[in-house]
């Protein structure tokens, strides 16, 4: 009896950790990682704010077309930038001040710079005007077994998987890398997307680079979803078997 249920504890322990291959990143690094970068420009999606800024030879010449947050004077505080700026509605448009409404429907954010840049010209308003566009409220969302779940706000163009996971604070011990889910709102489709994280075949994906509003969900790898019914870990593991040891002996005696 002792030795099956020492046998039990010990098959109980070995199947409750993940294995070397379950928890190493880009294994294959050396044959699947090299390759070109494909840089990505998102398109503008309903409710992106975007910070929009007009120049001109003539600086006077281009306040007309410009919002400034406190008193006429530019802000470099993000909430109040997120305020002043330019709100996409649902149809895929923003009412910009002297041109009106434009549309945004399949554009990216240099693609707009482009479309008012030729407005601004072709309608007389400025002779040679500097047009930059930002987008200033995009973020990832990152939920299940990471060291910190939660939504986390970006400013750069691009970053990819791997750098949105940082901000959560890396994969917990039991996060099942093999299988990273990945969901993605692009002009009112939703596509969803099984990452490998362990293979660095996802380098390659479309998926690489994070989009505004995507939400990446770590699920538990098994040993954790084993142990989320019977034992939280293997100290727990070795209390429960030093007791039970302990009854056996003295009962036997």
């Amino acid at each position: 009896m002792k030795i099956r249920f020492i046998s039990f504890i010990v098959l109980l322990c070995v199947f409750s950790c993940a294995s070397k291959k379950e928890v190493l990143y880009m294994q294959d690094i050396s044959t699947e990682g090299t390759g070109n970068v494909n840089y990505q420009s998102a398109n503008i999606q309903p409710n992106d704010i975007l910070k929009i800024t007009v120049e001109s030879m003539v600086p006077e010449a281009a306040l007309p077309y410009n919002r400034f947050a406190i008193q006429g004077t530019p802000t470099q505080n993000l909430e109040l930038l997120q305020l002043d700026g330019y709100l996409v509605s649902i149809d895929n448009t923003i009412s910009f001040p002297v041109l009106g409404e434009i549309s945004t429907v399949n554009k990216t954010t240099k693609q707009l710079e482009d479309a008012i840049k030729s407005q601004l010209v072709a309608d007389g308003h400025l002779s040679n005007p500097s047009v930059n566009i930002r987008l200033i409220n995009a973020k990832v969302t990152i939920l299940g077994e990471v060291n910190k779940p939660g939504t986390y706000n970006f400013t750069e163009q691009n970053i990819t998987i791997l750098q949105a996971l940082g901000y959560a604070g890396d994969l917990t011990i039991n996060g099942l890398r093999k299988d990273i889910l990945m969901t993605r709102e692009v002009d009112g489709m939703r596509k969803i997307a099984h990452i490998d994280l362990t293979s660095a075949s996802f380098m390659n994906s479309e998926f690489y680079f994070i989009k505004p509003n995507d939400v990446i969900v770590v699920n538990p790898n098994n040993p954790r979803v084993k142990n989320a019914g019977f034992v939280a870990n293997i100290g727990t593991v070795l209390t429960i078997t030093s007791v039970v040891l302990s009854s056996i002996i003295l009962l036997s005696r």
